[in-house]
């Protein structure tokens, strides 16, 4: 082998690189197993509700140390937790540089907003009350349930099928007043309609980043959102979210855009000054009762941390003091210069500084004139461990004078000296109210705060007078950045368009841990398996191969670590399935070896040529594995998207250490002298006398396939599949109980609350999965509320006396008793997964009949290998009909299914695609032999990699099925399935089958010819 040097300075570096990034994961999970000591400790298990207790210490205690900084020089630095020597790192970069781990693996949740296309169009018309635009919006409602198409282009065709003489260039729909400066009278509904996608996609944007605002906001570890297509469509992924409900809550109510008057410092300081007075006097009292008791309470030590004082004299931050919690109990960092910042904080402070500032003891001294007031935050700067605190001249109704919903546009602009400005236009009625406002400011010098969310993103001052006609612009120290999100937030307020939720997946934490432990522990035994077998069957080489193997895992999770991908719990069934697979080209590559030492050549040449007869092989095999996997990755999303990714990378890796690393092995144990044989004492002999006549026996393989397909496809058509809530819609709860459960029993009482409900046992006796369709068209938070809430109640006398709606809803307490895990998928939602699923399927086949035609020439080859993989995924699908009513596990057909189908397929492809190979390099060694024998002696030659690689895998499955998730074995049961029938069906289906068309007409000497043509060229 050339360049070995490259290679092994290549393999080196690749698995130095893959040890420091998985460092950061092991140092991450150190401080957070130190963080949840810490609230054990803190909050006994005899508090009330001490789990909500101990879950927000420990973010209080992880947000510490990503807010503490310590001064160098003239700046603040991060403080540093992790010290590699040659470089430190912060806990923010430790979290981020960390294995991020999926939901189902961490707990939180996973949802899909649908942005209301019809809202927006509704505030495009002004509420509209033409009955032509108002059908056509119900008609489009009635078209989505049966539509790939957007809302909009649903819309569009609505209207135009009943629009008679109306355009919507009507007055009465969007060239109405608020539209005038881009829809006239006069355009066709053609060009109105490509303004209107403008229109639609600008607030899908806006919206899209008021709420990326909003999850950055929320604090949890590697969020995602993306937007999905042009479907008006969000994904939203937030692992480790713990309190669910506020995640409801915050992505998806409207944003609220509004604009205040705002108090100056001076207006506001007294206050602040009394408080912090307040709090003096009130732990010199503490301070007092202590001394006389000779203790020293808790309190003083919680605020002695990391604060700084004040220069009372000056309102300037002192860098270099500290805060003494008896002169500066508030932790006042600073003053604002008589503008609009009323004060200075330190960051991980603001929570304690709003509730001591809204406190109803200290609001009770605010003057008369302020007591309405509200404290708000500025907008949070990531380089600054400070906060900048607002009050705002609230109301007796809470109602601002101008909301965001008078905004007709806004774009980034510059000012006058070429600053980053924001400019915008209000309505007519917007415009009267602005000119009162900014003249009020201009005469008292004042300011105006914009808020959005309850966050002022810019309090500007008016300095050239009322502004009228309702165009102005704001303009400060923005950046560029920061100017073009202002004007998407205040687009955003423009048109308030709902969200509403239309799948989730919601995992408690504890149901994330125990997932972690089984997939490590059905990880760890199939990893043992593995590594012995290749040992027991091939000796020294075994070894060499295992060695290979271990570094292919570090490769994996170093990739994973590396490229910043999520790992899910199908993940890692993913990694599990790759190391029973990773084998097969290292078996190929021996085998190869051996049939060269058989013919009498010496190791070192049967060494070279075995790896160079594999390779062919092996790259088909992987290549048409990986085709399936990445059809998987493109139109999977979530866990299954995660499975895909491990896949993909697992078969990289794999071909890497396979064919490079093993070879490194192999080279240097056989240059040094040393004897290979490949085989062990026991397997030496096995499979070596091989001579079955696989031909001969096909029509009897014939009639046992049509009788299961037979047996499949009657079931198929009459007791039907379980469907899963992808496929219907509707809504699925895991529930763990105290005790076993009568699943008759539950169900009758969950009828008679949702008129249907399907529960089934999954793991224990002790644990529920229960299914409904109860309001399974209202997409509301306030629906998702109501039937969590009859469940509770229905379910309540089955739980232990005096648990609450908020413990059955945690259900990760000690007993770990309550909800586990909740999913919802609206139908709309369900019919897309399930057409998506179909598209995904038939993609795989025809990209699979389309690449073994280009690399055989024939299409017999591809017939013969689509045919084997429709009679692996028909018998499957059977199995799965026959057999759910009565299984003791989940076996829907949902997502998860769809991901083992295809990997069956990728499965069911490897196998034959070894067993072509050998036919066509018989073709090309033996062109005397009939087609008979070369087909028998091609099955009768790989024979021993087909056992060896479908032993390793299947043992791998089974230990995944036997100690894995529970939630993992409806995937892992059709992946034994498959496995087992993709092994049979490779030698007696689609070889025969190609075989048989083959044979017909001149095929069979045209193939021949063909491979002549083929040395020839070569």
């Amino acid at each position: 082998m050339q360049n070995k040097g490259i290679i092994k300075l290549f393999a080196l570096l690749f698995g130095l690189v893959s040890i420091y990034q998985l460092s950061f994961t092991f140092k991450a999970n150190q401080i957070e197993d130190t963080a949840k000591e810490a609230a054990i400790a803190k909050y006994a298990d005899t508090e009330e509700d001490y789990q909500t207790k101990r879950n927000l210490e420990v973010a209080r205690y992880l947000d510490s140390l990503k807010t503490s900084k310590i001064k160098v020089g003239d700046k603040f630095e991060s403080l540093d937790v992790y010290n590699l020597g040659v470089a430190q790192y912060s806990y923010a970069e430790v979290e981020n540089n960390a294995m991020n781990l999926g939901l189902d693996l961490k707990g939180g949740i996973n949802v899909i907003l649908q942005i209301s296309v019809r809202d927006i169009l509704k505030g495009l018309a002004n509420n509209s009350k033409d009955p032509i635009f108002n059908k056509a919006l119900d008609d489009a409602d009635e078209l989505q349930k049966d539509s790939q198409d957007s809302y909009l282009q649903s819309f569009f065709t609505a209207f135009d099928a009943i629009k008679g003489d109306t355009k919507l260039a009507s007055p009465d729909i969007f060239a109405n007043r608020t539209l005038s400066d881009v829809i006239k009278f006069d355009m066709s509904d053609n060009e109105v309609k490509g303004i209107i996608e403008t229109k639609i996609d600008e607030s899908i944007v806006s919206a899209f980043e008021v709420l990326r605002k909003r999850i950055d906001k929320f604090g949890v570890t590697s969020p995602n959102i993306q937007r999905l297509g042009n479907s008006g469509r969000i994904l939203l992924e937030l692992p480790g979210a713990k309190d669910i409900e506020r995640v409801k809550d915050l992505v998806t109510k409207t944003a609220q855009l509004q604009f205040w008057e705002t108090y100056k410092t001076q207006e506001v300081l007294p206050y602040l000054l009394e408080v912090n007075q307040k709090l003096v006097e009130a732990n010199e009292k503490e301070a007092s009762k202590a001394e006389a008791n000779d203790a020293v309470t808790d309190a003083a030590d919680d605020q002695n941390a990391t604060s700084n004082a004040i220069d009372d004299l000056t309102g300037q931050i002192e860098t270099d003091s500290t805060n003494v919690a008896d002169v500066n109990p508030l932790g006042i960092q600073g003053y604002g210069n008589g503008g609009s910042v009323v004060g200075m904080f330190l960051a991980k402070d603001r929570e304690k500084v709003m509730n001591i500032l809204n406190a109803s003891k200290n609001r009770s001294s605010l003057s008369a004139e302020m007591r309405y007031v509200k404290f708000v935050w500025g907008i949070q700067d990531e380089d600054s461990e400070f906060s900048e605190l607002y009050a705002i001249k609230g109301n007796r109704d809470g109602v601002p004078k101008l909301s965001g919903a008078v905004i007709t546009d806004a774009n980034q602009d510059y000012d006058q000296v070429s600053r980053p400005a924001v400019s915008m236009q209000m309505n007519t009625k917007g415009a009267k109210v602005w000119e009162e406002m900014t003249k009020t400011a201009y005469e008292t010098q004042g300011f105006i705060a914009i808020v959005l969310d309850n966050t002022v993103y810019s309090a500007p001052s008016v300095s050239s007078g009322p502004i009228a006609g309702g165009r102005s612009q704001i303009s400060g120290s923005f950046s560029l950045t920061e100017a073009v999100d202002l004007a998407n937030v205040l687009r955003a307020g423009k048109l308030p368009a709902s969200a509403h939720i239309e799948q989730s997946d919601e995992v408690g934490p504890s149901l994330g841990q125990e997932a972690i432990d089984s997939g490590m522990r059905s990880f760890m035994i199939a990893l043992a398996f593995v590594l012995l077998w290749m040992v027991f069957y091939y000796g020294k080489a075994g070894g060499f191969a295992d060695i290979a193997l271990l570094l292919n895992i570090l490769l994996i999770f170093g990739v994973l670590a590396s490229l910043g991908a999520v790992l899910t719990l199908p993940g890692i069934a993913g990694i599990v399935l790759t190391i029973g697979i990773s084998v097969d080209a290292n078996v190929l590559i021996f085998e190869r070896i051996k049939e060269e030492i058989a013919k009498g050549k010496s190791q070192k040449e049967a060494v070279k040529d075995g790896f160079s007869n594999a390779l062919s092989s092996i790259l088909d095999a992987n290549i048409t594995t990986g085709l399936t996997a990445l059809i998987l990755f493109v139109f999977g999303t979530g866990p299954i998207k995660g499975f895909a990714t491990t896949l993909i990378i697992g078969i990289l890796t794999s071909l890497f250490t396979a064919i490079f690393i093993t070879r490194l092995l192999v080279d240097w144990y056989v240059n040094r002298g040393g004897n290979l044989q490949f085989s062990t004492g026991i397997t030496k002999n096995l499979f070596t006398n091989v001579n079955i006549d696989f031909l001969k026996k096909r029509k009897i393989a014939y009639i046992i396939s049509g009788a299961l397909i037979l047996a499949s496809l009657g079931s198929l058509f009459t007791t039907g599949l379980d469907q899963g809530i992808d496929f219907v819609g509707g809504r699925t709860y895991q529930v763990r109980f105290d005790q076993d459960m009568s699943v008759e029993e539950v169900k009758n009482d969950l009828h008679a609350v949702f008129e249907s409900a399907e529960v089934k046992t999954i793991g224990g006796a002790n644990q529920l999965k229960i299914s409904t369709k109860y309001l399974v068209e209202d997409n509301s938070t306030e629906a998702d509320e109501e039937v969590q809430s009859k469940l509770f109640t229905t379910l309540q006398k089955y739980l232990p006396e005096g648990m609450t709606y908020a413990e059955f809803l945690d259900g990760s307490g000690d007993k770990k008793i309550g909800k586990m895990l909740s999913s919802k998928v609206s139908p709309t939602i369900a019919d897309d997964i399930q057409k998506s699923s179909i598209w995904a399927i038939l993609g795989s086949l025809v990209v699979v009949f389309l690449y073994i035609l280009l690399r055989f020439k024939k299409w017999q080859f591809s017939l013969g290998a689509v045919a084997a993989v429709f009679h692996d995924v028909l018998i499957v699908l059977g199995i799965y009909s026959l057999t759910w009513r009565f299984m003791p596990f989940s076996m829907e057909i949902d997502q998860t299914f769809i991901a083992a189908i295809l990997t069956v397929i990728g499965y069911s492809l490897n196998d034959t695609v070894v067993v072509f190979d050998r036919i066509r390099e018989y073709f090309n060694e033996n062109l005397g032999w009939n087609f008979d024998t070369t087909i028998n002696r091609s099955i009768n030659s790989t024979i021993s990699r087909t056992l060896n690689t479908s032993l390793t895998t299947l043992v791998v499955l089974l230990a995944m099925f036997l100690f894995g998730a529970d939630s993992l074995k409806d995937l892992l049961f059709a992946l034994i399935v498959g496995v087992i029938v993709g092994t049979y069906s490779s030698v007696f289906i689609a070889t025969p089958i190609m075989y048989d068309t083959a044979k017909k007409g001149d095929a069979t000497q045209a193939l021949k010819n063909k491979v002549k043509e083929d040395v020839e060229e070569a």
